[in-house]
């Protein structure tokens, strides 16, 4: 029960609750679907399917724009899924990814032969195709460039691994620098955001390479089962002789100094996507933008120095996104979080921890482009008795429950009206 994982933590159960009587819509209204086109809607549909962090971002963007980048995510997803499926010999993915931007202008387009999760956004590419091409040829232009670099980008690093920490950020950068890079000229492209977000590659290239770290680091486990090693070796390698060996128990102290050290390369990115923020003026754009940065460092934050990363696939709380999702809407409750999870990975830092002075370095740097007080932290921490909060909390989840079983029964009723 999400409920319980928040609890020490109401203004988590606040917002759970909110969030739950309507408060999303603040950042994610619902779409008029009936007025869409069947092939539209069905766009929708598989960005809802696909997308576990950006669906209800994408949806709340402006205008036109909110379609560019949906259809922009579907086909990316569409090559993403090509690039994991390794059940699609070399010789066949490596003419695959760097043609995939070709295949947009082909009506009948498809591959039915993969694996993956997500393989419908492949299987009915046409359907994805086709409102590409009814989008505006500005928009056209940005996505399928993007397509060209990053399918180039995956076959390069298809028959290579990632070796030196350059290496790293060159593979991110295919993979998702190009997409924050692309973002950035859809939406000046809208005419929402003003030319120089999408003329400078640098920091939007910072905004994707912090996410894509974020995943990558989060991710260990996950995709050293799986036969995937997107850790760079110059970093692994000083601490055990293969990647997967740091799962080992007796690898734990060098298994978290190699850890600090990425999460601490990934924090070099944070004053970059301060300053992309600080340029943002459309609302819906600001919204898609810092809420998965605000969360990406939360992440990070939980990852830090945790032995769990090697355990299981360490996420954060569902009341804890709820609560970022609704107060990252404005510049200064950002930096409030950005200087909150940054003081948190501070008191994590170990003195024997080799990565130590880089790691208080940039937490200093950020704190410095944060620009925020100690009194600003200090309003985000709520100070309850013990009696109010054991009592709120069975408030709680009583309400909780209620709330659950009512919106159950409301959509059953629903469901059979509509048939």
């Amino acid at each position: 029960m999400d409920i319980l994982k928040s609890l020490g933590h109401p203004e988590e159960i606040f917002n759970l609750f909110k969030f739950k009587m309507g408060g999303c819509k603040t950042v994610m209204p619902k779409l008029d679907y009936e007025s869409m086109s069947l092939s539209l809607r069905t766009c929708y549909l598989y960005l809802n399917q696909t997308s576990r962090s950006f669906a209800a971002v994408i949806q709340a963007l402006d205008g036109e724009l909110r379609h560019a980048v949906c259809i922009f995510y579907l086909v990316l997803r569409a090559l993403d899924t090509v690039e994991d499926d390794m059940t699609i010999p070399l010789d066949k993915k490596v003419p695959m990814l760097n043609d995939f931007h070709t295949y947009l202008y082909q009506d009948g387009w498809c591959f039915t032969e993969s694996q993956e999760k997500d393989r419908q956004v492949l299987s009915d590419f046409p359907t994805i195709s086709l409102e590409f091409r009814n989008l505006a040829q500005q928009y056209r232009d940005v996505i399928s460039d993007i397509c060209h670099r990053m399918g180039a980008g995956m076959a390069d690093f298809l028959e290579k691994k990632v070796g030196s920490m350059k290496e790293w950020d060159l593979y991110c950068h295919y993979v998702a620098g190009l997409v924050g890079i692309g973002l950035s000229q859809l939406f000046s492209a809208s005419q929402l955001e003003d030319p120089e977000v999408g003329r400078d590659t640098e920091l939007a290239n910072s905004m994707g390479l912090f996410l894509q770290k974020t995943n990558i680091i989060r991710d260990y486990l996950e995709d050293t089962q799986e036969g995937r090693a997107f850790w760079p070796q110059e970093a692994w390698s000083q601490f055990a002789g293969r990647l997967e060996d740091l799962a080992q128990p007796e690898k734990l102290e060098s298994a978290l100094y190699c850890l600090n050290l990425l999460v601490t390369d990934a924090l070099r990115h944070v004053p970059d996507v301060i300053a992309y923020l600080s340029r943002l003026r459309n609302q819906s754009v600001f919204n898609f933008c810092a809420i998965p940065q605000v969360m990406a460092i939360a992440t990070l934050s939980t990852c830090y120095n945790n032995p769990m990363v090697f355990q299981r696939v360490v996420k954060i709380r569902k009341g804890q996104a709820v609560t970022l999702m609704m107060d990252a809407t404005n510049m200064s409750a950002v930096q409030t979080i950005i200087a909150q999870y940054s003081q948190e990975i501070l008191q994590k830092v170990s003195h024997t921890d080799p990565s130590r002075d880089k790691t208080l370095h940039i937490l200093a740097l950020i704190r410095e482009k944060s620009t925020l007080s100690q009194s600003s932290l200090a309003s985000r921490t709520h100070h309850l008795s013990p009696m109010y909060l054991s009592a709120a909390m069975l408030l709680a989840a009583l309400s909780w429950q209620y709330l659950s079983t009512t919106a159950a029964q409301a959509q059953g009723t629903g469901d059979m009206q509509r048939q």
